[in-house]
């Protein structure tokens, strides 16, 4: 089972890239944001206690996108593996997912994070803001803060990866193809 975790600040391209992946690949795409905003939404509880932290750019507390994300990944008993994509957010969800994970006989295949510069991330979050109406991309001050929190409270998942021989970074900036080229040249060699 090929299962990934797709890494990176807000804006880096995950979502864009995971698209692809599925597709090649033949995997379950989990982004945790996407949960969030269908559970948003459809102002499910799930989706109104989300929306409480998301809105002033903070992560959704451990225990609630944990237990949302092991739901998801018991919807695919089939699957031949997934990308994760923003999550795990937290050293204790990369433990978690990884308890998760054994408990179905798998485990986290690599973690490959895109990495681009911070000001690269901004222009690419206001153009999103513009194309897919995305509120919380529109917010300088809101950009900001998602940027910092991901520095402060994210970029140090990889070290828990980067400790189990997992962690790959690629360059984010260039074009989609060949951003893709350069994440499949990793994968393939998993």
């Amino acid at each position: 089972m090929l299962n990934l975790v797709l890494f990176g600040p807000p804006g880096a391209g995950k979502g864009t890239q995971s698209e692809r992946l599925i597709d090649r690949y033949n995997l379950v795409h989990l982004s945790t944001g996407d949960i969030f905003r269908f559970n948003m939404k459809n102002d499910t509880d799930l989706g109104q206690l989300a929306k409480q932290y998301i809105e002033k750019g903070q992560l959704v507390p451990d225990e609630v996108t944990i237990n949302m994300l092991a739901a998801e990944v018991e919807k695919h008993p089939e699957a031949k593996g997934f990308i994760f994509d923003g999550f795990p957010r937290t050293k204790p969800q990369a433990g978690a997912l990884d308890e998760l994970l054994h408990s179905m006989n798998t485990s986290i295949s690599a973690m490959v994070a895109l990495e681009v510069p911070e000001d690269e991330l901004k222009a690419r979050l206001k153009e999103r803001a513009l194309s897919s109406g995305r509120a919380d991309d529109a917010d300088p001050a809101i950009i900001q803060n998602r940027i910092d929190v991901y520095n402060a409270e994210t970029a140090p998942v990889k070290d828990f990866y980067i400790a189990q021989n997992k962690f790959h970074g690629i360059d984010g900036v260039g074009s989609i193809d060949d951003i893709t080229s350069r994440l499949t040249s990793v994968i393939d060699t998993l």
